[in-house]
């Protein structure tokens, strides 16, 4: 079999791409080791950039996204008893749209299969070879014979433990975090439309909403946490006290998935070897409280996507030889932007006072400081793609 591209993972950003391409005439073939089943259901990030939303309504991929997402023009820092609002429309004239990962992932699947693409799940024991310039991705498939698949490019979309970086040896920068988070999605009708960051003596806790009859809510925990130690009475209880503030009350409902998740930054320097492209998770992990990481994933494929097309048409190198330089632009920022979230945010392990009053400090002064919101409201909104910053 031979295909132009061969893209590994259908998570956003490897099905995102394949579409891409397709606009552009380009053929590819999407692998992935999961089921259809398993990826269209699997609950992750649901807060969408406004340069997200914008590329998904250039390409015809918003429909039911405009339809069901939830626009917000704001969040609030929530800290010592009280709620403060950093109101992105005021500061930077855009906002952000809160639909889930799997509702994206869904939406491009469709598409996918509507336009005729080639999808195939549940491939195994996927290896790579020929990338200094004769691409080979090699795999079983669900009946247990074997293949190969000739590409000219491979784009490696499989995720933090996929086998695409495995291939090479990138320098590799990373950081964990002492602390994770406890995440529940409940069915309880959501009581403000906005997301609430709160900073709490106990920890730090996450108000947030998946549509109008669900919530998704976090709390900060040690990374050893058992999900059993934490029984739903008690989660509501230490929700209902890190999230109080004067006139917000706390819906309570059935929890639906409950669940632990470690913190870590992490970044693979460079994106590419030979014709090996890294994006998303592939090549580098965020923090949650950023709510950067599908976005930056998306922002790779919109520049390797313009960058293989002009390739594909003649235009030379150009483009594929700055990828990873460009891509990394902006991956660093939000790598610093979602450490610097984190870092006001979540209380340290040892209880330290004097870095709780430095937290403290920096909360006061961003709420406080039109310049300090403008910065936040700038980062967490997104940043253009393909660089700028």
């Amino acid at each position: 079999m031979r295909t132009q591209v061969g893209i590994l993972g259908a998570g956003p950003a490897g099905l995102l791409l394949s579409h891409l391409l397709a606009r552009a005439g380009i053929d590819s073939v999407v692998l992935e080791v999961r089921s259809r089943e398993y990826v269209q259901h699997r609950v992750r990030a649901g807060v969408l950039e406004h340069p997200t939303v914008e590329l998904l309504r250039e390409v015809g991929l918003a429909d039911r996204l405009d339809r069901e997402g939830m626009p917000h023009e704001g969040v609030s820092l929530r800290f010592e008893g009280v709620d403060h609002r950093i109101d992105f429309i005021d500061l930077v004239g855009r906002g952000i749209t809160v639909y889930g990962q799997q509702e994206v992932v869904k939406d491009l699947i469709a598409a996918r299969l509507a336009a005729g693409g080639d999808l195939r799940f549940e491939v195994s024991d996927v290896a790579l070879s020929g990338l200094a310039d004769a691409p080979v991705i090699s795999y079983t498939g669900p009946d247990g014979a074997r293949h190969e698949l000739r590409c000219d490019v491979v784009a490696g979309c499989d995720g933090f433990h996929g086998i695409s970086r495995a291939a090479y040896r990138p320098e590799v920068f990373d950081r964990e975090y002492p602390y994770a988070w406890l995440g529940i999605l409940a069915k309880a009708a959501p009581t403000r439309h906005e997301l609430a960051y709160a900073s709490h003596d106990n920890g730090f806790a996450l108000y947030s909403m998946r549509s109008p009859e669900i919530t998704r809510l976090y709390l900060q925990v040690p990374p050893d946490t058992d999900v059993a130690d934490w029984p739903d009475s008690r989660i509501w209880d230490e929700l209902g006290t890190r999230l109080a503030a004067d006139g917000f009350t706390l819906n309570e409902g059935p929890v639906l998935e409950k669940g632990v998740t470690g913190m870590r930054s992490f970044v693979a320097e460079p994106m590419r070897h030979g014709r090996l492209f890294l994006a998303g998770d592939a090549a580098h992990i965020v923090p949650p409280t950023g709510a950067k990481g599908m976005n930056l994933a998306i922002a790779d494929v919109r520049v390797l996507a313009e960058a293989l097309t002009a390739w594909f048409a003649g235009g030379g190198e150009t483009g594929l030889d700055a990828y990873s330089d460009t891509c990394l632009r902006r991956v660093w920022r939000a790598e610093h932007f979602s450490w610097w979230m984190t870092s006001m945010l979540h209380n340290s392990p040892d209880g330290d006072p004097f870095t709780r009053r430095l937290q403290l400090s920096q909360l006061r002064y961003t709420v406080a400081s039109r310049a300090a919101a403008t910065s936040l409201a700038e980062n967490y909104t997104g940043l253009p793609h393909g660089g700028g910053c």
